[in-house]
């Protein structure tokens, strides 16, 4: 292949992926508006300004997009969770908690309309979203997990069990997101909230 040809493929493969992302990123827009079950491949069609026959060439079905939109946003989170470091001289481990808590609150409000999609609509959409879902959700358990075994190891955390521990911390930090990302209006200090429930989960309410 010469340098032209290679050009011209390049510059058809990048039109293609910036064609894509616009129609991931319109139908993000449809679907915070109309709800995934309102939602037909009609309006997406309509959102983004393409043929219908230019549409599925990208995508098959609404659900393939969803799925798509999915992947993105779980992609994203995962790229916030790090191993705790143990390292000498690394920051402390609620420290460590904290950044990596803020993280991923941050993300999920940089996102906040795929996020409430997610949220209020995805859990029993289908046999593929469930399975991504409980993939992900357990991928987070199993990292707290290990991280609440460092800190019982350093002497940090009481002793209890791990996995109900993790368990809790889960929940709580996603009714946090649903009670101040997905359902409120109201701009959230991420720090602030990350932080507070990260204080939370690791001290209790006592005195």
């Amino acid at each position: 292949m010469d340098e032209s040809t290679d050009g011209r493929a390049r510059r058809a493969a990048e039109a293609r992926e910036a064609r894509r992302a616009q129609i991931l990123e319109q139908a993000t827009e449809v679907f915070a508006t109309r709800g995934y079950h309102g939602t037909s491949v009609s309006d997406l069609v309509e959102a983004t300004g393409i043929a219908r026959g230019t549409f599925y060439l990208y995508f098959e079905s609404k659900e393939q997009i969803f799925l798509a939109l999915l992947d993105a946003l779980l992609r994203h989170v995962r790229a916030s969770v790090r191993g705790v470091d143990r390292a000498p001289g690394a920051a402390p481990l609620q420290e460590q908690l904290e950044h990596i808590a803020i993280r991923i609150l941050q993300t999920l409000v940089d996102n906040q309309a795929l996020t409430r999609i997610i949220f209020r609509e995805a859990v029993g959409l289908d046999r593929a979203v469930d399975e991504q879902l409980a993939a992900f959700y357990g991928e987070l358990q199993t990292w707290l997990c290990r991280s609440i075994e460092v800190g019982q190891a350093l002497g940090m955390l009481r002793p209890a069990n791990p996995a109900l521990a993790a368990a809790c911390v889960l929940g709580c930090f996603r009714g946090v997101v649903v009670s101040q990302v997905v359902e409120s209006e109201t701009a959230i200090d991420v720090e602030a909230t990350a932080r507070a429930v990260l204080n939370l989960t690791l001290h209790g309410l006592a005195a």
